[in-house]
């Protein structure tokens, strides 16, 4: 028989006591571990069709990362491939700030940086077929990591639509996603009193 936790009784954080916000840290700290789980898992629910495009979401994605990893990027650049697009589902209109929001914790400001703006740098391609800016990433040409987010787009993103290219399979890269995953995030700076 297994202890179970008495059900909590509080019903707002100012109504919790130091041993309720114990007890929530350890609970967080146990489902936190399952994140990586449920990034792959994400990952996997983006395949299905997209009659407009010539590969699934999923496709894309692995594409997007085999071609990073057969050009060589550090890995923190390889797993932001694979996750680029990871809030196509839910955000689609700002799908780069989630997907950038997710990987902030884990990466460098600069893989940060190339995520959250890589759909308005992804748009070079397309928005003058539409009637938009294909320029609007010029508004960031002063950022020390402009160049960077050109390169991201030009040869992991923009290109990874081909049905014929020999992507590399989720399970390749899940051990790269676990050690990104695995760095400290700093959730809270909790500091003490000296």
């Amino acid at each position: 028989m297994t202890d179970t936790p008495a059900k909590p009784i509080w019903t707002s954080f100012e109504t919790a006591t130091k041993e309720d916000f114990r007890a929530l840290e350890v609970y967080e700290a146990q489902y936190n571990a399952g994140l990586v789980d449920r990034l792959l898992d994400a990952l996997r629910a983006l395949d299905v069709p997209a009659p407009a495009y010539p590969v699934t979401r999923y496709e894309h994605s692995l594409q997007s990362a085999t071609r990073a990893h057969e050009d060589g990027a550090e890995e923190e650049i390889v797993v932001a491939a694979l996750l680029h697009d990871l809030g196509d589902t839910l955000s689609p209109y700002n799908h780069s700030q989630l997907a950038a929001a997710i990987l902030k914790p884990y990466v460098s400001e600069r893989t940060w940086w190339i995520i959250h703006h890589h759909g308005v740098f992804q748009a070079y391609y397309y928005a003058h077929h539409l009637g938009g800016e294909r320029n609007a990433r010029e508004q960031f040409k002063d950022s020390p990591f402009y160049r960077a987010c050109v390169d991201f787009c030009h040869k992991y993103d923009q290109a990874a639509f081909d049905p014929d290219y020999p992507s590399k399979p989720l399970a390749f890269f899940e051990p790269m996603v676990r050690r990104i995953f695995a760095r400290q995030p700093g959730h809270l700076e909790l500091t003490s009193a000296s």
